[in-house]
């Protein structure tokens, strides 16, 4: 078992995910005590407090995989300026009911990939106040706002070698700020 598990909060559901497809090569450049396991949201039932005592089985496997990790990957595109209304209802879950929330002090980092030339990057501020409130210590930098273009990912689905630097010093980042802030 990896010294440091990794829970993937990927904020879009489509099938051909730009964001789920950046999720999966940048893991690959990770160090080899870190493992990463995909948190899956789509099946989350829209957030409503009367639920908190009785929570759906999908609510319950979620928080049980955050509670297991070390560290949190959120990997979101970008909507309407913001992050996506799925990825905000799984942080409201898992939050839920107040006191008995299960992301305080997780250490995260976080990525995204859009079609657009400033990338992510108003999602990933609102998404950074967001863990803010939520006691998530999140790595401030490098900054990693991705244009979705040729030559991002290779043939085999990998980083891309004109990406590859600079995505490799993110995660070794990554990987340091979660080793400090992992309890």
């Amino acid at each position: 078992m990896s010294k440091y598990q990794i829970a993937v909060i990927v904020g879009s559901l489509r099938k051909d995910s730009f964001n789920r497809k950046l999720a999966d090569a940048i893991v690959k450049l990770a160090p080899p005590e870190f493992s990463f396991k995909p948190s899956q949201i789509g099946d989350l039932p829209l957030y409503n407090q009367d639920d908190d005592a009785e929570p759906a089985a999908s609510v319950t496997r979620l928080k049980a995989e955050i509670s297991a990790a070390q560290g949190l990957l959120f990997v979101t595109p970008e909507y309407n300026r913001s992050f996506p209304g799925v990825l905000k209802n799984a942080i409201d879950h898992a939050s839920r009911p107040y006191g008995k929330g299960v992301w305080s002090g997780k250490p995260a980092g976080v990525l995204g990939v859009s079609l657009g030339a400033i990338g992510t990057s108003m999602a990933q501020q609102h998404l950074r106040n967001v863990l803010a409130y939520l006691d998530v210590p999140t790595l401030g930098q490098p900054e990693a706002f991705i244009q979705m273009k040729d030559g991002l990912f290779d043939e085999a689905g990998n980083i891309g070698p004109g990406s590859k630097s600079f995505l490799q010093g993110w995660m070794d980042r990554y990987a340091a700020w979660v080793k400090r802030h992992a309890a």
